[in-house]
């Protein structure tokens, strides 16, 4: 899926866990098959899920990631009335694998690349009432860390140059830079940074048989940010007649609104090319993204 990437196998996964948590040494280690970018997957047994970082980072860099998932994940934890992964434990590196690692509890559930809820109403309220009860989470202060979304749209000018450029063959790149000139421009207005999940797309949306929201994965980026953020939900997941029910329960204003639909876009467009090979169903993920995104603007 990336360039470099780093080599995770069940049997590494297995030296580790027996080493390190012996506790866990009769439990199964099976791969997860879910549309993640960052970690490979493995389960634990029934319960418990570990997580292993995809690309080399600094160590130092690493661990440090891995406390402040730690911490967001424990912070969200009981905060509403969806489920969510508590963490566990952390792992060192070992057996050929270079980074640390972490264990949280395994949450059931399909996911919404898998299980389609873009219609359901239902699902709509579910998403408006996770994301209020995430920003109803005190910031104690804190503001947005100035990396990734979240900030000042006109920061990711250079990312957004690299995507067009890369997309050409793919899309409609002339169409799309017009479209982003205009939303680079939306001012980031007066509302102050609020808490975020900072990544609703299909892959960390679970769903129920009956189309509802039934749990929210990778919670460790939860961090003050714009409060546009976490509508990229209403264009990544919904279809319109739903997408104006979660803007209605949320009351957003206009420009909040589309802001929302600017950093989907920002999104989307990476997701296109970056994974046109190597992950074409998280690339389809992002054409949905910027269809809805389209026509909604006609």
């Amino acid at each position: 899926m990336h360039a470099g990437q780093l080599p995770i196998t069940v049997a590494t996964v297995r030296s580790l866990v027996d080493e390190q948590f012996p506790a866990w040494r009769g439990r199964r280690i099976a791969p997860v098959a879910r549309t993640g970018t960052v970690n490979a997957i493995y389960r634990i047994g029934r319960g418990l899920a570990a997580r292993f970082l995809l690309q080399h980072e600094n160590t130092e860099a690493a661990w440090q990631l891995l406390r402040t998932e730690v911490r967001a994940a424990a912070e969200l934890r009981g905060r509403t009335r969806f489920a969510t992964p508590a963490p566990v434990a952390l792992g060192k590196p070992g057996h050929g694998y270079p980074m640390p690692w972490s264990v949280q509890t395994w949450v059931p559930g399909v996911d919404a690349a898998n299980r389609d809820a873009g219609s359901s109403i239902g699902f709509a309220t579910d998403l408006a009432e996770f994301i209020a009860g995430v920003r109803s989470i005190d910031t104690c202060g804190k503001q947005f860390s100035g990396h990734g979304r979240g900030g000042e749209l006109k920061d990711h000018d250079a990312w957004m140059d690299t995507c067009f450029e890369r997309s050409e063959g793919l899309l409609d790149v002339a169409a799309l830079r017009r479209l982003w000139n205009e939303m680079r421009e939306l001012p980031r207005g007066a509302d102050a940074d609020v808490m975020s999940h900072g990544d609703l797309i299909p892959g960390n949306i679970l769903v129920s048989k009956e189309r509802r929201l039934a749990g929210v994965l990778d919670v460790g980026g939860l961090a003050p940010a714009d409060p546009a953020l976490d509508l990229v939900s209403g264009w990544h997941l919904l279809e319109a007649r739903p997408r104006a029910v979660l803007r209605e329960c949320l009351a957003c204003d206009g420009l909040v609104w589309q802001r929302g639909r600017a950093w989907a876009f920002q999104q989307a467009m990476g997701l296109v090319w970056y994974y046109a090979s190597s992950h074409p169903a998280l690339s389809r993920v992002g054409r949905r993204t910027l269809h809805r995104i389209t026509a909604a603007r006609a």
